[in-house]
This record gives C-alpha cells, sequence and structure tokens, in this order.
C-alpha cells in the first residue's frame, strides 16, 4: 500500500463520522480494561510507534542500513512526514477540543483554544496519525517491509482506543488525517529525493 488512494481517504472519513454520529447517540465505545504486567508494559510499547524516539530509530536506521546515496534526504523525509502529520493533528485537536473518554464532559466538542489541555486533545488520535505516517513513509521507500510497518500502525492505532485514550471516531481521524498528511508531505519531499 504505497500510493495514495482517495477513496480509502473518503471512506476513513466517512467511517469516522458514521462513528462519531454513533457516539453522540450514545452507542457505549469504552473498554475500562485493566491490563497489567507485562501486557500493559508491551502495550504501552506498541503504542508509542510512530512518536517521536521511534521516528528518530526509524530515520537512524534508514541512515545506517540504506546503501543508497540518498540515505540521508531519505531520513530527512521520513522525520518530516511524521512531524507534519503530528503538527496537523495538534493544529486539529485545539480547533475541536473534543474531550477523552473517562474525563467530565466526555466525548464533547469545546470549541477552539490555543492552550494546551490533555483532557481536551482527544480528536484526531494524534497517535494514530503518526504511526500512520510514518507506516507511509516507510512503506514508500520500503515496499518489502510494508506488511510489518501497517502491522505497527495498526496496532498502536487500536491500542489507543483499548487504552481508553480516545473513541473510535478519533482513531479513524487520526488514520486519516496521517494517511492524508504523509502524501502529502511525501509528494514536497519526493522533490527531495534524486
Amino acid at each position: 500500500m504505497t500510493g495514495f488512494s482517495l477513496p480509502l481517504l473518503l471512506g476513513l472519513l466517512a467511517a469516522c463520522g458514521l462513528l462519531m454520529v454513533l457516539e453522540f447517540r450514545g452507542l457505549k465505545t469504552t473498554l475500562k480494561l485493566e491490563m497489567k504486567g507485562d501486557v500493559k508494559r508491551e502495550t504501552r510499547w506498541l503504542a508509542q510507534y510512530g512518536q517521536a524516539a521511534c521516528t528518530g530509530v526509524a530515520a537512524l536506521l534508514v541512515l545506517q542500513l540504506d546503501p543508497r546515496a540518498d540515505h540521508k534526504t531519505r531520513a530527512l523525509v521520513v522525520i518530516i512526514v511524521v512531524a507534519a502529520a503530528s503538527v496537523a493533528a495538534m493544529l486539529v485537536k485545539r480547533l475541536f477540543s473534543r474531550v477523552r473518554p473517562g474525563h467530565e464532559n466526555a466525548g464533547k466538542f469545546l470549541g477552539p483554544t490555543i492552550k494546551h489541555a490533555n483532557r481536551h486533545e482527544s480528536f484526531p488520535s494524534s497517535h494514530s496519525a503518526a504511526a500512520v505516517a510514518l507506516s507511509v513513509a516507510l512503506s514508500t521507500m520500503y515496499p518489502g517491509g510494508a506488511v510489518t510497518f501497517w502491522g505497527l500502525a495498526l496496532a498502536c492505532a487500536v491500542l489507543r482506543y483499548i487504552l481508553d485514550a480516545h473513541w473510535p471516531s478519533d482513531v479513524l481521524g487520526g488514520i486519516a488525517l496521517g494517511y492524508g498528511m504523509a502524501h502529502l508531505a511525501l509528494r514536497v519531499g519526493h522533490l527531495m529525493l534524486p
């Protein structure tokens, strides 16, 4: 899955919208699971795929393992793609200010703000956006690893829901945002690659 697909993006956005309507109508979507020990540690690790440390390691691996002359540019493109998705997610979060599950006014959209308040930054899932953006970048550059990259991104996104950090629509919104921003950033980044 390396090329951009408008039907996929539109399908993700439609599913996000449908879930949001169902969530507003009272569909019970939070799980309130309690994970302990190794399961808790492993799920928290997987839920960080696409975040700063993971993206830095991915870029470092590109530098160390890619024999092509443009490996430095490729590493930079990986960072740019994830950063673009992360910044876009932060801006959308501040625009909508949706309350996370488990907090007072859970699920409500409070409107635009410039202040950071983690409990009001549920939509979209920036973890999901960054994970998908990283997978788009890596799958485009290294198609042989696409199944692994996409498996990690989807595990991260699903865990954001399972860990009650987001509503299902937040996760789908993050996936859509990461997918769209990554392809946009790759078009710009492609100009940097020989």
